[in-house]
């Protein structure tokens, strides 16, 4: 009874969440609670389940876009906590909460001699976003480092931990995406990193920097944030989500066909039978680079990057779905929205 009454006087009412996300839109939760502990995320399920309502999660709010206010109970997952384990054959495993900030955590191994993560440096956003997106940047992902998620069992409010089996990763996809959406809170994640200098500079925008140079990780590092700098905003200073299209995978057939009318176009070879195409350069194309549609635009420096000068989550989505028509009709590409959309009329 004690746990009921706490967890319901943490409980808000008709909550701004501009401050939960990071293309700033003005959305209201129904109601919202922030989350310090697993146990207080166990009681919120709980209370959740007694009043019918629906849950969403979120934390650093990098990779959302409130397209209205969000029916039900919003769980601001701000758990915190970094343990290391003994090294091991020069491995170290590291349990993270999923409300540390991910670049935080990035520098801090970079300090402490704990190899890998470098090029995934600068990424906005929060641990517990991490594994749905398998993050990645520079030709590095989460999944080549991540052990197991931690999570709360949405039904049966029941602590579990999943393999990266389990996880299912693929680019910028995992079972969180999938079959499994909705049904976990991430509360933490466990990696498996190198206390040897390791370095990924095969990348050709981070090899091209590097030429000449003998990489290290901490060179890594500041040239990954001196790329990410020049070319995408930071988010404090204008609301955006990163990148909001995946890099389409076509067939060799069709990239052969594209490759034919525009012979600069970026291509990636993937394996089997499949390509992958460059999102931006496509978009940039389409004649969206640096356009303003009235209280959103598309970033003067990346095309993958929407921007919001006090529009809402509408105004967001009408361009995202311009943009897509008019990549389809141009180049038969179908383009992909990469963060998640939230929110309707309560």
């Amino acid at each position: 009874m004690t746990d009921s009454l706490a967890i319901i006087e943490q409980i808000h009412k008709s909550f701004d969440l501009k401050d939960f996300n990071s293309l700033a839109i003005p959305a209201k939760a129904e109601f919202f609670c922030s989350i310090d502990s697993v146990s207080q995320l166990q009681q919120a399920l709980v209370y959740a389940k007694q009043q019918n309502l629906k849950i969403t999660p979120i934390s650093g709010g990098s990779n959302l876009v409130l397209a209205a206010d969000v029916s039900g109970l919003v769980l601001h997952i701000n758990l915190k906590g970094v343990s290391a384990s003994t090294v091991v054959d020069n491995t170290v495993d590291i349990s993270v909460a999923a409300g540390e900030n991910w670049h935080d955590f990035v520098t801090l191994c970079l300090n402490n001699g704990w190899h890998g993560l470098e090029n995934l440096a600068l990424i906005p956003g929060n641990m517990g976003a991490a594994p749905i997106q398998n993050i990645g940047a520079y030709g590095v992902e989460l999944s080549h480092f991540l052990q197991s998620v931690d999570v709360v069992n949405v039904e049966t409010v029941q602590p579990e931990v999943l393999t990266d089996e389990d996880c299912d990763f693929g680019y910028r996809t995992s079972v969180f995406k999938q079959s499994a959406l909705d049904k976990y809170v991430i509360t933490g994640v466990n990696l498996r990193l190198s206390t040897q200098p390791v370095t990924h500079v095969s990348y050709p925008a981070l090899a091209d920097l590097l030429q000449g140079v003998e990489p290290t990780p901490k060179i890594v590092f500041d040239t990954v944030c001196q790329l990410r700098r020049s070319k995408l905003p930071d988010p404090k200073e204008i609301p955006n989500v990163g990148s909001f299209f995946k890099n389409p995978i076509v067939s060799k057939q069709q990239a052969d066909q594209l490759m034919a009318t525009y012979p600069e176009i970026p291509m990636f070879p993937l394996k089997g039978d499949f390509t992958k195409l460059a999102a931006a350069w496509l978009i940039e194309h389409c004649g969206f680079k640096g356009s303003r549609h009235g209280k959103v635009g598309v970033h003067h420096k990346q095309a993958l990057v929407l921007v919001n000068f006090e529009g809402n989550g509408e105004d967001i989505l009408l361009l995202a779905e311009n943009i897509k028509t008019q990549v389809a009709e141009k180049f038969a590409v179908v383009l992909e929205v990469e963060p998640r959309i939230y929110g309707h009329t309560y």
